[in-house]
């Protein structure tokens, strides 16, 4: 493998302006096809979208129209997020079903590589695993037809919130594109370390996020989570030492790169892609690339 070879997929709030998660209106003040035209001449091979932010790119474009966008600018990778509430029941589970049922639509027409999950988000309650499982279980298998990969993120602020966790998730599930979404922030804030990666078969890892985390949580993890987070290598996270693990461990697949922060969502989107783009490659100058 050489530098040449690694993609990199600017995650959604990475390039979307001023919105954050959670922001009265999470559309992008940036229209897609100025999204994708940057990103794609700064060299960017993936992007992510919120659903949000899709519809109403879908009512200013269509789908037919976007995938062309994303062909027309070397955008190879799509994935959508982020699906909430999938193991519950009642009004929850009924919007998160109508959501997932939209996000596969979607997919097909866009040809998306992963549809990212939360699980347990804001819970504080010890996670039924087996619940989980069954939800799991049958979002997995509706999106093996399209070839998407579900991907969990373990977050420190929901039930889900370790490696341990999360795997036990899928462990022994008998499905083939199901697993978890490894983010440096994640890892970092919740206590674990390259070490814990390691853990991980490879049939499990299937997305990555990059991001750099400051010194101490700034409110509650929440709230550094959505405003605070770094640049690769602007932080004190061993950006390199979680790269190696993850390549050690197998992953071949693109890499996202997801910078939720009140300071880089207002810069003018070109140096926000720019910046963004050249602090995550220089990463991969000091870990060891794999021979294949």
């Amino acid at each position: 493998m050489r530098i040449e070879d690694i993609d990199l997929c600017a995650s959604y709030w990475t390039v979307s302006g001023a919105t954050w998660p959670g922001a009265p209106s999470e559309i992008s003040p940036f229209p897609l096809k100025d999204r994708a035209e940057v990103s794609g001449r700064i060299g960017w091979r993936g992007m992510g979208f919120v659903m949000a932010d899709i519809e109403a790119s879908v009512a200013e474009y269509s789908l037919p129209t976007m995938r062309r966008i994303f062909d027309d600018n070397g955008i190879r990778h799509v994935e959508l997020e982020f699906l909430t509430d999938w193991h519950l029941d009642g009004d929850l589970r009924l919007a998160s079903d109508t959501m997932y049922d939209r996000m596969l639509e979607v997919g097909a027409e866009l040809g998306v590589k992963k549809i990212k999950l939360g699980g347990g988000v804001f819970e504080t309650e010890a996670p039924d695993i087996d619940a989980m499982r069954a939800s799991l279980r049958t979002i997995c298998d509706r999106a093996a037809p399209l070839n998407i990969d579900i991907a969990i993120e373990f977050l420190p602020f929901a039930s889900i919130d370790t490696i341990d966790i999360g795997l036990a998730l899928f462990d022994g599930l008998g499905v083939t594109n199901g697993g978890l979404l490894v983010d440096t922030w994640h890892v970092e804030r919740g206590g674990m370390s390259a070490e814990d990666i390691h853990k991980i078969p490879l049939e499990f890892l299937r997305a990555v996020e990059l991001d750099d985390a400051g010194p101490e949580v700034l409110g509650t993890l929440f709230n550094d989570s959505t405003h605070y987070r770094r640049l690769c290598g602007e932080g004190t996270i061993d950006i390199a030492a979680q790269v190696q693990a993850i390549l050690d461990v197998g992953y071949r697949g693109y890499w996202g790169v997801e910078v939720i922060s009140a300071a880089h969502r207002y810069l003018p989107l070109e140096m926000a892609a720019q910046r963004a783009f050249d602090t995550t490659m220089k990463q991969f100058k000091a870990v060891k690339l794999p021979a294949d």
